[in-house]
């Protein structure tokens, strides 16, 4: 894949869907914030600036069809400090999608990473949680 442009204001959130499996008694995990074999060491948000929480839920729940127990956010300031820099991906359904990218890291180095980037996205609290 190739990289769009690199995500340059530090306080933009990024925000990321989690799949219910990834909330284990009401708490999000790591997993949730570490890219899956399919997504090819890129892990997919959607930009703030384009999308707020709730419209970047929308576009996954209703839109797309996915699941998703909620919006988890962090910033791109918190990704930079992390050594992930954040990329602009953009396609035709979704113009805020862009991807933090986790290639050069190893497998360790991934799941190390994903446990800070959580818990970023857990001291910020859920930016948008979907009506039980």
């Amino acid at each position: 894949m190739t990289e769009g442009t690199r995500l340059e204001d530090p306080d933009e959130l990024l925000h990321r869907q989690v799949h219910p499996s990834f909330v284990q008694e009401g708490r999000v995990t790591s997993a949730a914030f570490r890219p899956t074999k399919k997504d090819e060491g890129q892990l997919s948000v959607d930009r703030g600036s384009l999308a707020t929480p709730v419209e970047s839920y929308e576009r996954h729940t209703v839109s797309k069809g996915l699941q998703s127990a909620g919006t988890w956010s962090l910033s791109v300031g918190e990704c930079d400090g992390e050594d992930l820099p954040s990329y602009e991906d953009s396609e035709e359904d979704n113009p805020a999608h862009s991807l933090i990218d986790f290639r050069d890291l190893s497998r360790n180095q991934r799941k190390k990473k994903a446990k800070k980037l959580k818990q970023h996205a857990v001291k910020r609290g859920p930016t948008h949680l979907p009506e039980r």
